[in-house]
């Protein structure tokens, strides 16, 4: 099935060059294959995974090992947010 992935700040460097202007791609993903394993070949330290959104809803860590997408679904992506 077909969905969208989305990296945003500093995570952008983990997509194809070609897409990082557009902070997004577009994925063939298996039906059961959860957000962990969707991830995983992106090479992201886990540390820096951390605002995962499903069109615009927060997943816990928690969730992440287990929850399936359906087609069409954009995954987002933020990393920590640092300021002072």
């Amino acid at each position: 099935m077909k969905i969208t992935f989305k990296l945003y700040a500093s995570l952008t460097d983990y997509l194809p060059a070609d897409a990082r202007r557009g902070n997004q791609i577009p994925l063939e993903v298996a039906a059961d294959a959860p957000i962990a394993r969707i991830i995983e070949p992106f090479g992201m330290p886990p540390k820096l995974v951390h605002l995962v959104l499903v069109n615009g809803v927060f997943v816990s860590p928690e969730e992440r090992a287990s929850r399936t997408l359906a087609e069409g679904d954009t995954l987002a992506i933020w990393p920590p947010i640092a300021g002072g």
